[in-house]
C-alpha cells in the first residue's frame, strides 16, 4: 500500500524542515510513503526549503502556487498530485505528531473506515493548554456541523484527516481557506462514507509562534456548514448508497 502525506505550507520556514524529516522517518510496515509539499506562495523562504527537501529526500515532492490562495487550495493541489491508496493531511507546523500515523491509519487498514479524523478532544492523549475561546468556538462549530450532517464528531476542525483515495476522487472541493474542514466533512457525510474518529495528541501554538486561524475563519466555517450541507441535501444520493 502507498500513503500520500499532503502538507500545505505557508510561511512555515521555522518548522518545515523539522516536520518533513519527522514524517519521512516514520516507519509503517508494508506501506510506502510519499510526501507532497504545496508551498502557497510563502514570503519567508519556505519555498526554497521545500525545494531543498525535495532534492535531499527521495520521497518528497514540492509544488508551488504563484500567489497565496489558502489552505484549501493548497490541499486541492496536493490531492491532485497524490498517488497513494490513502491520503493524509499534515500541517507544516509541529502541532500534530507524525508518530501517531499508525493510530490514524488503523481503521482504514482494517477495512472498517473510508475516512478517519484525529480528534484532539477525545481524551487520553496530551495536549498543550492554550486558548479557551478557541476551544469553545471549535466545540460550537463541531456541534453545528454535527446537527447538519447527523454525525457525532468531537473535532471537525482537526488537521489530521485520512482518506481512501477513491473518496477524494469522488468529491469536488471548492473552499480555498480553512472552510475546507467543513466542506470535506459535509461532502463525506453526504457520500455516506464510513467515518471513524481516533484520539490524538496536540501541541498547539500561540499567535506569537505562528498560529494563523482567526475569528473570521470561524464565521466562514458557520457559513460553510449551511452552504455545503444544504447543497448536499438538494442532490440525489450517490449510486449504491444505502437508502
Amino acid at each position: 500500500m502507498r500513503l500520500s502525506i499532503v502538507i500545505p505550507v505557508y510561511n512555515e520556514a521555522k518548522t518545515l524542515e523539522a516536520i518533513v524529516r519527522r514524517v519521512a522517518e516514520v516507519r509503517l510496515e508494508g506501506i510506502d510513503k510519499e510526501i507532497v509539499l504545496v508551498n502557497d506562495c510563502s514570503a519567508d523562504g519556505s519555498g526554497g526549503i521545500a525545494d531543498a527537501l525535495a532534492r535531499d529526500i527521495p520521497v518528497v515532492r514540492a509544488f508551488h502556487h504563484e500567489r497565496n490562495r489558502g489552505k484549501g487550495a493548497a490541499l486541492r493541489t496536493g490531492f491532485a498530485q497524490a498517488t497513494g491508496d490513502v491520503v493524509l493531511v499534515q500541517d507544516a507546523d509541529l502541532e500534530y505528531d507524525p508518530d501517531e500515523y499508525p493510530v490514524l491509519l488503523n481503521p482504514i487498514l482494517k477495512g472498517k473506515a473510508d475516512v478517519v479524523y484525529g480528534s484532539r478532544f477525545m481524551g487520553g492523549f496530551p495536549h498543550r493548554v492554550v486558548y479557551f475561546w478557541h476551544m469553545v468556538g471549535n466545540r460550537l462549530i463541531t456541534l453545528f456541523s454535527n446537527m447538519m450532517t447527523d454525525l457525532n464528531l468531537t473535532d471537525v476542525e482537526t488537521c489530521y484527516k485520512a482518506f481512501r483515495r477513491e473518496v477524494l476522487q469522488g468529491i469536488d472541493l471548492r473552499e480555498d481557506r480553512f472552510g475546507f474542514e467543513i466542506e470535506i466533512t459535509a461532502k463525506v457525510a453526504a457520500q455516506r462514507c464510513r467515518i471513524y474518529e481516533v484520539g490524538i495528541s496536540y501541541h498547539g501554538r500561540t499567535y506569537e509562534e505562528g498560529k494563523k486561524i482567526g475569528w473570521k475563519d470561524g464565521v466562514r466555517a458557520l457559513w460553510c456548514i449551511l452552504r455545503y450541507n444544504l447543497a448536499a441535501r438538494r442532490r440525489p444520493s450517490p449510486p449504491g448508497s444505502p437508502a
